[in-house]
């Protein structure tokens, strides 16, 4: 006896069946497209009417900070995701095709470009000849610069090893170089500030990389375990979203003292950004609260996946508007 499925004969007779694989690649595409227009679209948006100036090259260097952050969130959230799989019972062994190697190629290229601006004198390098290389060892933002290549490039080879899990080092040596870069030493405090950095962008990426792997295993489980691994996910990622509000809020004051914050949050590119990069994040909270609610009360954990993939979408343009911060002027301290 053969037995056939029930859709097979209807996709016969329509037509050849549509891989629902190519749907995913498309939306994929569309959305890393839409991610990349905010660093490259965004400074004009920003700093329409505040009277400040660019720096050279600032829709290229948001766009190569945005692929270097991605690039940070897709590892540490795997090694993120795998640790708490192993306090989750019963759970399978297989897990899903990890994308590691592929981000720390993408993140090695991204670190490679930013070095070359740095080469230059910050500024975009019209060719080959105008990199100066051997200018990277001469000054502190050079030297982080090479830090974050050759970080990138070990975190590769560590992917290919026999002990993956140790690229978690390299990894963050490319956290420690962000935070040092973010606050140069002339700066007051500039510690407590890279400090606040570091603190913020490890949680953030363990946040938003572990998510999208949390995703990838509960729909590649398919199981309770899926579900009770996106719950134990759910729990810490209320703690990082804590720890990413307090420093957030903190580096702001920072950068813009309490009685100037309304204003600049509206007159300053910088502030601008920022206020869309905290409504994003509460619509991140709200979805994330969406999903944790479905988790809960629903039979099969997969009908969780929407509100969270929407979490997903919302985490990367996030990403993308934290890549256009780095690159928008500082607001002015009054």
């Amino acid at each position: 006896m053969t037995l056939i499925r029930p859709g097979s004969g209807v996709a016969a007779a329509s037509g050849p069946e549509r891989r629902p694989g190519a749907g995913r690649a498309v939306a994929v595409l569309v959305l890393v497209a839409l991610g990349a227009s905010i660093p490259l679209l965004g400074p004009s948006v920003a700093l329409h009417d505040t009277g400040e100036a660019a720096a050279p090259g600032v829709r290229g260097v948001g766009l190569l900070r945005t692929v270097l952050f991605a690039a940070l969130c897709v590892p540490l959230g795997e090694l993120f995701v795998h640790r708490l799989a192993r306090a989750v019972p019963g759970a399978p062994q297989a897990t899903p095709r990890t994308w590691a190697p592929y981000a720390a190629g993408t993140g090695f290229v991204a670190a490679l470009g930013l070095a070359s601006v740095v080469a230059t004198g910050n500024l975009v390098p019209g060719g080959v000849a105008e990199i100066d290389v051997g200018g990277l060892y001469a000054s502190r933002e050079g030297k982080l610069a090479l830090i974050e290549v050759n970080a990138f490039l070990a975190a590769g080879l560590c992917t290919l090893s026999r002990r993956p899990a140790a690229q978690v080092w390299p990894l963050a040596a490319v956290l420690v170089a962000e935070a040092l870069r973010a606050h140069p030493a002339p700066e007051d405090t500039a510690l407590v500030g890279s400090g606040l950095t570091l603190v913020h962008l490890a949680c953030a990426s363990l946040w938003t990389g572990g998510l999208v792997y949390a995703l990838r295993t509960l729909r590649h489980w398919r199981s309770a375990a899926g579900a009770a691994l996106l719950g134990l996910y759910a729990r810490v990622a209320a703690v990082l979203l804590a720890v990413i509000t307090a420093t957030g809020v903190w580096s702001s004051l920072r950068r813009m003292p309490s009685h100037t914050i309304l204003e600049q949050l509206t007159t300053t590119a910088y502030g601008r950004a920022l206020l869309a990069k905290v409504l994003l994040v509460a619509a991140v909270a709200a979805l994330a609260l969406w999903a944790r609610i479905r988790l809960g009360r629903a039979a099969d954990p997969l009908t969780a996946c929407s509100p969270a993939r929407a979490e997903v979408v919302a985490l990367g343009t996030v990403v993308a508007l934290s890549g256009l911060l780095t690159a928008l002027p500082l607001p002015i301290r009054w």
